[in-house]
């Protein structure tokens, strides 16, 4: 099991910035995958970024440049860094885990840009 904890989500500002934290309760060097997905309303869920095994870093074409995908292996915690907010970004954002087969999500943060 992976039990995995978000915070940072909240009301920014289009042009605004967030930074998303998810604590993994199992070392990150024992997970296949470690990142962000977000799910728009009527949307599917999709992938913002995410680590895999081998240290290869994935990003959605729509944030490249904007979000950055960062770990502190000692905490087993990732972050996600969000610059450049605009309106399509209002999503909940989960972090999701890859470990022995099985993902696992967190419970979700709402990201809503309002002006």
């Amino acid at each position: 099991q992976v039990q995995l904890v978000e915070s940072g989500g909240g009301l920014v500002q289009p042009g605004g910035s967030l930074r998303l934290s998810c604590a993994a309760s199992r070392s990150i060097f024992s997970l296949y995958a470690m990142g962000w997905y977000r799910q728009a309303p009527g949307k599917q869920r999709e992938l913002v970024a995410e680590f895999t095994s081998g240290d290869i870093t994935t990003y959605a074409d729509s944030v490249k440049g904007r979000f950055t995908i960062s770990r502190d292996n000692a905490k087993n915690t990732v972050y996600l860094q969000m610059n450049s907010l605009k309106p399509e970004d209002t999503a909940a954002y989960y972090c999701s885990a890859l470990w022995n087969g099985f993902r696992y999500w967190g419970q979700g943060t709402q990201v809503t840009l309002s002006s």
